[in-house]
């Protein structure tokens, strides 16, 4: 079921409108409103103080949260200055709700470093603007996370220090860093308390948010992968730096991680099971790449589906089969980056050199 709710009190005139608009409109367009939340809602709206910033504590990753903050002050980095509440809430999605001189700008953020904005004024009516607001909301609302991992120590002895496809994403790693490609891990603990990043890796397996990842084909059924939240540009370990991707259960909803015994492994990528639906679908596709930047005259996906979601990689892949050559294909994916396929990954850097813009365009 399809269910919404409110995790806060509006404490200004401008709040109350919006949480009054996007009750009705989520309403009308098939979505349960609960006045009060349960343990599994699928969609929070979490009205967060500016000076106090705390999270919705959910019980379920299927809960997708958004929080919202209102400021008076039009800022002068928009993603400096709010990101910060993006990961304070432990939100999805941020709505930083700001008042100026000129009208009031509603700024979302994403996890992926995503930023776009609805302008708020006189010549919009307010179904326009609740329009506007469900049009880019709704696919988080609805979409479903593949982020968990289940582990075996069952990867071939041969394979527990790495093999020539390793050698070759390590090298691929510092390219990208050459390349100004791996922002640095946002620092997790310098705005969360210890409590909140329990919960956080409690609830996702997540201790630390980092940007853009690399695989590489091993076979026909397996593959490398670079895992979540590490310095891309240095990676050497099988089973913390290098994971070895063995499929996707549907039935636990989870990808298959093979590794070394008696080690402590670190997660795979949340994109992983995009990975896996391009290399399973395309034999001749040998590396993908995954960075947030952006290239001119790309095809890009119409929805802003969040990482880790099986929306965002069905999207991605079938674009990539409806591409002239699946093979050496770019898809954007809006508002955060680019899903670049390869032979291999001396193919993509070749491809790519001189061609990438570092700023994705935000609309």
């Amino acid at each position: 079921m399809k269910t919404f709710t409110f995790h806060g009190i509006p404490n200004q005139p401008f709040s109350s409108w919006l949480t009054e608009g996007m009750k009705e409109i989520f309403s009308t367009r098939g979505y349960t409103y609960l006045p009060a939340p349960e343990d599994h809602p699928k969609l929070v709206f979490h009205l967060a103080d500016m000076e106090n910033p705390r999270p919705y504590r959910r019980k379920s990753q299927a809960t997708f949260v958004v929080t919202i903050i209102e400021t008076f002050q039009k800022p002068k980095d928009i993603h400096k200055e709010a990101y910060p509440y993006l990961v304070r809430t432990l939100a999805n999605h941020l709505m930083y709700v700001v008042h100026h001189s000129d009208g009031t700008e509603l700024y979302f953020l994403t996890p992926e470093q995503g930023r776009y904005s609805i302008m708020v004024d006189s010549n919009q009516s307010d179904e326009e603007i609740f329009e506007k607001i469900f049009e880019r909301l709704e696919p988080l609302a609805s979409s479903r996370l593949v982020i968990n991992n289940d582990f075996y120590e069952d990867l071939p002895e041969p394979l527990w220090e790495g093999d020539e496809v390793t050698e070759s994403l390590s090298v691929s790693g510092k390219k990208l860093d050459t390349m100004n490609l791996l922002p640095a891990p946002f620092p997790l603990e310098e705005v969360l308390t210890p409590s909140d990043i329990r919960h956080l890796n409690r609830l996702y397996g997540i201790g630390g948010l980092s940007y853009g990842n690399l695989s590489a084909r091993k076979d026909e059924n397996n593959f490398w992968m670079s895992a979540s939240g590490i310095d891309k540009s240095n990676m050497s370990d099988v089973g913390k730096d290098f994971l070895y991707i063995s499929g996707y259960d549907e039935k636990s909803n989870a990808m298959k991680v093979s590794i070394p015994p008696k080690i402590k492994p670190k997660r795979a990528s949340v994109d992983a099971i995009e990975h896996w639906m391009i290399y399973r679908e395309h034999p001749e596709v040998g590396a993908i790449v995954h960075i947030h930047a952006w290239m001119d005259g790309i095809q890009a996906t119409q929805f802003n589906y969040p990482c880790g979601t099986l929306e965002l990689a069905e999207t991605v892949a079938q674009m990539v089969s409806e591409s002239e050559d699946p093979s050496r294909t770019v898809i954007g994916l809006k508002n955060h980056g680019l899903t670049i396929t390869g032979r291999d990954l001396d193919d993509i850097f070749e491809r790519i050199d001189g061609k990438i813009i570092p700023q994705v365009p935000m609309d």
